[in-house]
């Protein structure tokens, strides 16, 4: 699939800024074997008085911008054509549970995509006891580590309720498991410390998703979305499987990666600081087009 991205994070401050720093990630990544970046362009208005790039530990595209002079409003655009693969169907070869643990074991790497950095806590997703119970209850009947991660996905698709006023980015997971409410962020930090609470590696994908119209409606022009899912490590043989809770389903086509890492922390849209007083709002348009 070839798609054209367009992006517009807007930022409008109550008093003027008075210098800042930001690392920026919304630019796609290439990712052998899933998705290849054929032109990427990013833009900033005000345009900092300094801005740098680098590619941080997990793979992820950063852009490293300063401002010095006064401005009261930061907008931030992508434009970008990503070719992303078809999915394609796989079987189940995935090891028991038993057998991961031995081949998590047997994994001697720091690779960024080593199972290793995906097992633990991380800075967004802590290891809940309720957590852990609600997903071996919800996988106890599949045999494979693929199986209990789709069983997990399907189940929190099933018993939490997509509503963008019930958390907000600073949510934590065991908030979001009792109010089972929230987005995808929260979806996805759910089923990442319920996998992580079993002993499977498990990490967090930030991205677009491109949605379509109901029947007999037109498209609307910034209405698509960046969307958050998760990627599950299926042993030495399988490697990385991606599954999207929000939707129940495995990540497909339709989902084209910004970054990846342990959990939001590593791969937020945009973290800095900067010199002000008041508070701002936030605005973001988005379109996913396929070029047919």
């Amino acid at each position: 699939m070839l798609y054209d991205l367009r992006l517009t994070l807007t930022y409008d401050y109550d008093a003027p800024v008075h210098g800042g720093r930001h690392h920026i990630r919304v630019a796609p990544s290439s990712v052998p074997g899933h998705q290849r970046v054929i032109a990427s362009s990013l833009s900033f208005f005000p345009k900092p008085q300094r801005a740098t790039s680098f590619i941080d530990f997990f793979g992820n595209m950063v852009s490293d911008v300063s401002f010095v002079e006064p401005h009261e409003k930061f907008e931030v655009r992508l434009t970008a054509r990503v070719q992303v693969e078809d999915h394609v169907e796989q079987s189940d070869i995935s090891p028991t549970m038993g057998q991961l643990a031995l081949e998590v074991e047997r994994y001697w790497s720091v690779q960024p995509d080593s199972p290793q950095h995906f097992l633990a806590a991380s800075p967004r997703v802590q290891l809940v006891p309720d957590i852990k119970d609600y997903a071996s209850a919800q996988s106890a009947h599949a045999d494979t580590v693929l199986g209990k991660a789709m069983a997990l996905c399907l189940a929190i698709h099933r018993d939490f309720e997509y509503d963008p006023k019930a958390t907000d980015v600073e949510t934590k997971p065991a908030e979001a498991f009792v109010l089972k409410k929230g987005v995808c962020q929260d979806f996805a930090h759910v089923m990442i410390a319920g996998l992580r609470g079993l002993g499977i590696p498990a990490g967090y994908v930030s991205g677009f998703l491109r949605t379509l119209p109901p029947p007999g409606k037109a498209r609307l022009e910034g209405a698509d979305a960046m969307h958050a899912w998760v990627r599950v490590w299926c042993g030495t043989t399988m490697g990385w499987v991606e599954f999207d809770p929000t939707n129940a389903m495995m990540a497909g086509a339709d989902h084209i990666a910004i970054g990846h890492g342990r959990d939001y922390a590593d791969v937020s849209p945009i973290v800095g600081v900067l010199r002000t007083h008041g508070s701002h709002e936030t605005r973001q348009s988005v379109d996913v087009i396929r070029i047919e």
